[in-house]
């Protein structure tokens, strides 16, 4: 959670890469925020995206981070909500378990979302967690506080 997020969120489909991020002095800490800014895609104008911002955190175990405000339409999705939790099983390997929630609340809409969770949004949080094992594997510079 502490790395090049354009790095992470590359892009797929309509979905648009992360190009920056500003307002993030304090990223990692509980309570703090970022805002996200996008490119260009079919499905977004690009520029301010949406909102990050750390709900909780206990230091190399677990974050969990919510995005909303979204700028564009998102099919009725109104908030991300995101937990990732480390397990150390043996030294120098971690186990990564990555959950996360698309809330929405138009009904309406809600077998749209069902199909949008079970095959695009699972192939993009694959290519997600592919792209950060690359920069694991490339021992990558992560931020710090």
């Amino acid at each position: 959670m502490l790395c090049d997020v354009t790095k992470v969120h590359t892009g797929y489909g309509f979905m648009p890469k992360v190009t920056h991020t500003t307002d993030d002095e304090h990223w990692g800490k509980v309570g703090s925020s970022k805002k996200i800014f996008t490119a260009k895609s079919l499905t977004q104008k690009g520029g301010f995206a949406s909102m990050d911002k750390v709900l909780e955190r206990k230091e190399n175990e677990y974050w969990v981070i919510q995005v909303d405000e979204f700028q564009s339409w998102m099919m009725g999705f109104h908030t991300f909500i995101g937990r990732w939790e480390t397990t150390q099983i043996e030294k120098g390997k971690i186990l990564v378990k990555y959950e996360y929630s698309l809330l929405a609340d138009q009904p309406i809409y809600y077998p749209l979302n069902w199909i949008f969770v079970k095959t695009f949004w699972k192939i993009y949080m694959k290519r997600v967690l592919n792209n950060i094992k690359k920069m694991a594997y490339n021992k990558e510079p992560y931020q710090f506080d």
